[in-house]
């Protein structure tokens, strides 16, 4: 695991920027979020082109972080499971307002219906996110824990999931 650095100041921003300010972490959150990648593999296959060693230190960064957990993987032992921690997901009203920015001043390619539901009722569409994440764990986990089950008692549904 990567040990944390001495930040380079307090500032909240800064220290924000130090976990997850690179090029790729964020995008590897979206992916555990949004679009249900759990395996290295499927998160090397995303799209964007990341390198092995890059997507291995990024991982590990954000593990170090408290961001995501991982566990071997039932099936193969050979292979990681990787999952938001509450702390991990605790990112998703920022990333909802990024995709907002992005398609408000950007040409994305975020499905319109996934932007217009983000945009006319963000709570009920993070809603949704979190009762997603909530219905996952990794393998020898039983029951989440009482972070990860607060919230809205809804029935799991599956987040509009985004592209790109």
């Amino acid at each position: 695991m990567t040990r944390p650095r001495h930040p380079r100041s307090a500032c909240p921003i800064s220290l924000a920027l130090e976990i997850f300010g690179d090029s790729w972490s964020l995008l590897i959150v979206r992916d555990l979020m949004f679009k249900g990648r759990k395996t290295f593999r499927e998160l090397l296959e995303a799209g964007e082109g990341i390198a092995t060693n890059v997507l291995a230190e990024r991982l590990s960064r954000l593990e170090t972080h408290g961001l995501l957990e991982k566990a071997r993987d039932p099936v193969d032992a050979r292979r990681q499971l990787y999952r938001l921690t509450p702390k991990g997901m605790d990112l998703a009203p920022l990333l909802v307002e990024m995709v907002l920015w992005s398609a408000a001043h950007l040409d994305t390619d975020a499905p319109p219906r996934t932007v217009a539901a983000m945009r006319s009722d963000r709570a009920a569409y993070l809603d949704e996110v979190r009762a997603a994440w909530r219905a996952t764990t990794l393998p020898g986990r039983t029951a989440a824990p009482a972070r990860e089950r607060g919230g809205a008692r809804r029935r799991p549904a599956s987040p509009r999931r985004l592209r790109g």
